[in-house]
């Protein structure tokens, strides 16, 4: 390769880096936002244990435990509050590839990934006691006192698998937008949909259970029949 040639990649990875730092210098002010709040945020997400075992408490092990779950809510907290900051660090890599066409969706499809985000994060703490009802009641003679990590470890995954998978609307209508995908091709596509969202949901669901599964699979294939209305309606032409 010539060095002409080796300059513009060079560039782009140069590019690449400031976006990333940018990226993560959002999240670590936003972490620093979300640690005055962490009482706050500690009720908040044990809230669900507690509703779900009420004689029940916490351990700790080791003398750090405790510190290093903090930072683990603040982590979150901050990723959650960056998330608008972080995904338009993503467009404006992105953008110079795109064509005027692709550039109009991508401000809107921004907007409608956060709110996905929020949404999926917001429904899976709605169904976070079911889950846990249903798996700290398998045995019903064990007093369930869970360790304080391990918890945390379960609650924050859990949330953050929901708030993920409630974002593929947004590809799959990025790829109408892009000609890559038709409306017709959904349609016909919906048995492999429903298979897919499915599997989709069994993976990323951490109870394993079939309540949650039923939970996430329902909304996802819900999802996927409202994307396919909105791809034929808006990009009909």
């Amino acid at each position: 390769m010539k060095p002409d040639e080796a300059r513009p990649i060079l560039d782009h990875l140069e590019e690449l880096r400031w976006r990333i730092v940018k990226a993560g210098a959002a999240i670590l002010l936003a972490a620093v936002v979300a640690f005055f709040f962490s009482d706050e945020l500690r009720h908040l997400l044990e809230l669900p244990f507690h509703r779900a075992q009420p004689e029940s408490q916490f351990q700790v092990i080791t003398p750090a435990e405790q510190w290093g779950v903090l930072m683990r809510i603040a982590f979150f907290g901050g990723l959650v509050l960056a998330s608008p900051v972080v995904l338009y660090q993503i467009w404006a890599f992105i953008n110079p590839a795109l064509t005027q066409k692709e550039r109009r969706w991508a401000v809107p499809l921004i907007a409608v990934m956060v709110v996905l985000f929020v949404a999926g994060l917001v429904f899976g703490y709605w169904v976070l006691p079911r889950g846990l009802e249903f798996l700290l009641e398998i045995f019903p003679d064990v007093r369930n006192d869970l360790r304080l990590s391990d918890y945390y470890s379960f609650v924050l995954r859990f949330l953050f698998a929901f708030g993920c998978s409630f974002l593929y609307p947004v590809f799959v209508f990025a790829a109408a937008a892009a000609d890559l995908i038709t409306s017709r091709q959904l349609a016909s596509g919906r048995r492999w949909a429903v298979l897919a969202v499915v599997v989709v949901a069994a993976l990323i669901t951490p109870t394993g259970d079939a309540l949650t599964l039923s939970l996430l699979a329902g909304p996802l294939y819900l999802m996927y029949e409202i994307t396919y209305w909105v791809v034929r309606l808006v990009l009909r032409k």
